[in-house]
């Protein structure tokens, strides 16, 4: 892989400095309207005052004449933005500011070196200078250094833009309010130069580095060791597409870049053909969700949810369920499948945390990573979103999640990084802010960590009508979905817009060239050229319409993985006296609605907008439509025939009184309770997408004490999107058992069967933390926002989230991260570390990493093999001790120095060991440089921290039974 880098977009630490400030406040200019793309506008906004320095420029309407004739805005490109001036992240500092006779001052103590001048040239008036050692600036924004002062003389406020030369080979952590990366926008009245990212260098390695097709990616292993190379099969890719895009004119490549528009095609997003009468190589792409089946037509299986793929902490599971995935889509003709999720559950409350694979960045890394090559290797085009910091519903497109560097790249970025490890062919930017700047047309983001530091050479789409301006496309937007807007609006930003900026040339056609071969090489990339590529079998907008749905299934038998992942999912809480797995019980009675079938169906609600019934998957875009949906009740029957117990139920989930009475009767009492949450388009009892609080739905509480003031061997089965605060009944004396199945899919209740009787030990663990109180979290759902104004979501918990935060206070949780019980028992035994000496990077950049200097940079250094090749290998015995045959998942979390200010332990390594009685067996997990190291914000590079790193294994978060140390 190449370590050079590009000079557009990256951000620069410079020794001495000399920035630019244009600021006009004497008079609003505008630009001479001959070209009607530089009519913009500056209108002043804010003061030299309080803690920072900010202003912002907005463009005014195209003239009428200027609108192009095909998707045209009629509003013309606008934008906004600001630069600040403020402290930096990687050290506390107060910064100070005063305004006495119209001069600012902004001070910390006492630095001396760089030097920056603001001065204008059109009010001469203003300037300002600041001196320090190590001032930071990038393309998204200024840092005053730690120690030094800046000083400001204005006769009024004004707006400003900024200009700076980019010192090659040097980087730094750009910083606004309150440490935040902030980035001025675009002026759409000035051209935007485009430099191609260079094509990686880095050759294949035989046996760690294997050069790998998406569709025969490396076998799933308990340790993954080899990392497989997509680089040559992307570059065959790439040359493809940029033979097919060298024929076509500039609205041909718009085109491939421009979704058709809500509702204009048989998918919920369309790529038109080119030539659109289809008689080219180019076909066009349906696009279509969901991260657990495929959405909006029939004969299709609903898989269990991203959220209990990753409660199996089984590698194989989560690939085999990407594999299956990808089949049905494939099956359908989809060509590029919207999932898998992977943002962080930062919030517990969080809508689409379900959808997701939990709280931990390596966790859902890791799931992601399986996902995507299962999901690959069938042929389709999986999509990594929501990239990124999409971590609440509630204002998701009028918010903006301010996050420090250092929590961006080890918490948030991670699983898009792994994503792209596994070839991810697409991802999707999302609808918030990232420090004040939209996702979609965040250069810090897109164009520097994803593309620059990643490499990644797929392409970036927009979530539906995320796209905010046609200089999106500077920032690194490739494709704009579903095309238009707002749904049905006619108008596009890119389009007949994005032509005109290209003719106008604000925007390069290489940068066009370049949008347009991303998605072909994508396509290419798949091979989803090959003729037999089946062809789109459904109609997303009128799934019953005889003319163009074929009812193809695609089910196959992929009820087998739904059902074993349902079973390896499930979370054993709680088992006194060894209530479970159920003993040939003379009767049980099932008890909730949670237990029984929705009243109206399996799809009542449209997009599983409502909760009546078991819960299998969240609401919103992130579903599918059942084929069929096995509930509890149906399965239980079916299941204690084969005992010849009695089976009762009482479905009333506010019937207390009837609850307790048929509690009474019972050997066993099932109580079934459950809470759902999705996307904030659909409002399900007063929750907007996330959850209000976290009690459970219908009653929840009451009816499990209700039932156990009946029943001393009261069994509950908890259905749920995320955590539920249980501290009403958990410590109950007739609470003997808890069962966490959170979302299984289409065969549910069997999935639960399984474990109820024993057919499957339970292994499941917790990809979040449950907590005793709300408080506990370190992150609540921030609330307010609304009248046009931009929701502020700041994430003062840095890189402490869930159980980071619980062990690092010192929180005792009522179930911590990783937790499950079994039905038997493991020892672990004689752990041993040691250094792996057969890997490919230089004597010279080891030892550099050994002695916690950066390593390089530049285009795919955070991918680079060097990083991530095994580098110490971490053996251990595991032993069966109980009497009973099941999987036990060893956890292995890594435990820095103090000196490197991360949390207590972080989960670095996982595996499943399935053992008979008495039966033990080595088990060995290897870790990289990358896993070992820390984000060095002021380097821009991953860095071993110095001292002593030590190893924790166990069975989970804060049950460690062997302890290490790296050599």
């Amino acid at each position: 892989m190449t370590l050079g880098r590009r000079l557009h977009g990256l951000w620069t630490r410079l020794a001495i400095v000399a920035i630019l400030i244009s600021i006009q406040t004497c008079a609003a200019i505008t630009p001479a309207s001959s070209d009607p793309l530089s009519s913009v506008i500056l209108t002043s906004t804010s003061a030299l005052s309080s803690e920072s320095e900010s202003a912002s420029a907005s463009s005014a309407p195209l003239p009428s004449s200027a609108s192009p004739s095909s998707f045209a805005s009629p509003s013309g490109p606008s934008g906004s933005g600001s630069i600040s001036i403020s402290r930096s992240t990687i050290v506390s500092s107060t910064v100070s500011a005063s305004a006495p006779n119209g001069t600012a001052s902004f001070s910390s103590s006492a630095f001396s070196t760089s030097f920056v001048s603001v001065t204008s040239a059109a009010c001469p008036t203003i300037s300002a200078s600041m001196s320090g050692p190590e001032t930071t600036l990038g393309s998204t924004g200024l840092s005053i250094p730690l120690s030094s002062s800046l000083s400001a003389n204005a006769t009024s406020t004004g707006s400003a833009n900024v200009s700076a030369s980019f010192t090659p080979g040097a980087t730094a952590s750009g910083t606004g309010p309150g440490g935040i990366n902030v980035q001025p926008s675009p002026d759409p009245a000035t051209p935007h130069p485009f430099t191609p990212f260079p094509s990686p260098t880095q050759s294949p390695v035989a046996g760690i580095f294997p050069a790998t097709d998406p569709l025969s990616p490396p076998p799933v292993t308990s340790d993954p060791q080899l990392i497989p190379d997509f680089n040559p099969a992307w570059t065959t890719a790439w040359t493809k597409a940029k033979a097919l895009i060298s024929g076509l004119d500039i609205e041909q490549k718009v085109n491939i870049s421009t979704g058709v528009g809500w509702e204009l095609g048989l998918c919920v997003g369309n790529i038109p053909a080119v030539p659109i009468d289809g008689s080219g190589v180019w076909k066009g792409l349906c696009l279509e969700d969901s991260p657990l089946g495929v959405r909006d037509t029939d004969f299709v299986t609903v898989f269990p949810a991203g959220i209990n793929a990753a409660s199996t902490f089984q590698r194989s599971l989560i690939r085999q369920r990407g594999i299956a995935m990808g089949k049905e889509h494939m099956g359908k003709g989809v060509h590029v499948a919207l999932g898998p999720m992977m943002n962080l559950g930062r919030i517990a409350q969080g809508g689409r945390n379900w959808e997701g694979f939990g709280a931990d960045p390596f966790l859902s890394g890791e799931s992601a990573y399986e996902t995507i090559l299962g999901m690959q290797s069938a042929g389709v085009q999986a999509c990594a979103k929501h990239f990124i910091n999409n971590e609440q519903e509630h204002e998701r497109t009028m918010e903006s999640s301010n996050v420090d560097d250092r929590a961006e790249h080890e918490l948030y970025a991670h699983p898009f990084m792994r994503s792209v490890m596994a070839g991810v062919a697409s991802v999707m930017c999302s609808y918030n802010q990232i420090n004040e700047t939209y996702a979609c047309e965040n250069d810090r983001t897109i164009n520097q960590i994803l593309k620059g530091e990643f490499g990644f050479r797929g392409y970036v789409m927009s979530d539906w009508s995320a796209t905010e301006s046609t200089l999106g496309a500077v920032s690194g937007l490739d494709m704009t979905m579903p095309g238009d807007i707002t749904f049905g609006s006619g108008t596009s930003y890119f389009g007949g817009n994005l032509t005109a900026y290209v003719n106008n040339g604000s925007i390069t056609e290489a940068r066009l060239d370049d949008m347009a071969t991303r998605v072909v090489a994508s396509w290419y990339f798949l091979h989803q050229d090959d003729p037999s590529y089946p062809k789109v079998s459904f109609n997303a907008f009128n799934p019953v319409d005889p003319a163009t749905n074929g009812r193809v299934d695609v089910q196959d038998d992929h009820y087998k993985i739904v059902r074993a992942i349902g079973a390896a999912s499930t979370v054993l809480l709680l088992n006194k006296n060894e209530t479970l797995p159920l003993q040939k019980p003379r009767s049980i009675v099932l008890i909730g609605s949670d237990a029984g079938p929705s009243p109206g169906g399996p799809n009542e609600f449209v997009d599983g907008g409502g909760d009546a019934g078991i819960l299998a998957m969240g609401w919103g875009s992130g579903t599918a439509n059942f084929s069929y949906l096995i509930s509890p009740l149906e399965a239980i029957q079916h299941r204690a025939r084969q005992d010849r117990t009695t089976v009762n139920w009482h479905l009333n989930d506010f019937d207390l009184l009837g609850a307790g009475n048929v509690a009474i009767q019972a050997d066993i009492a099932l109580v079934f309770i459950n809470a759902d949450s999705g996307e904030d388009y659909i409002t399900v009892d007063g929750n907007e997408g996330d959850r209000k609080n976290l009690t459970a739905w219908h009653g929840g509480d009451d009816l499990v004490q209700a039932v156990a003031a009946q029943n001393p061997n009261t069994v509950v089965v908890v259905h749920s999107v995320g955590p539920l605060i249980l501290e009403p009944w958990i410590e109950h004396p007739n609470v003997s058992a808890v069962l966490w199945a959170g979302l299984g899919g289409t065969e549910t209740g069997n999935g639960l069967v399984d474990v109820l009787y024993g057919d499957v030990n339970p292994s499941g663990r917790l990809p979040y933390t449950i907590a005793k109180d709300p408080s506990d979290y370190p992150a609540q759902l921030v609330l307010g926002g609304g009248d046009n104004t931009i929701l502020q979501i700041p994430y003062t918990e840095g890189i402490f989230i869930d159980y980071r935060h619980f062990d690092e206070a010192g929180i005792v949780p009522r179930f911590e991260f990783g937790f499950g019980l079994s039905y038997t028992t493991f020892a672990y035994s004689s752990l041993k570390v040691v250094e792996v000496t057969n890997g490919t990077a230089p004597d010279s950049l080891v030892s550099s990493w050994k002695a916690s200097k950066p390593g390089p940079t530049g285009e795919g250094s955070v991918v680079a093999l060097w990083l991530h090749e095994p580098a110490y290998a971490v053996t251990f015995t595991v032993r069966n001790t109980g009497s009973v045959a099941g999987t036990e998942i060893p956890q292995l979390y890594v435990q820095h120095p103090k000196s490197a200010e991360e949390p207590p332990s972080i989960l670095k390594g996982f595996t499943d060991v399935f053992l008979q009685p008495r039966q033990s067996t080595r088990v060995t997990l290897t870790l990289s440089r990358y896993d070992l190291s820390i984000w060095d914000v002021v380097a821009q590079s991953w860095v071993r921290p110095v001292g002593r790193i030590e190893l924790a294994v166990g069975a989970s978060s804060r049950d460690f039974r062997l302890s290490g140390a790296i050599p």
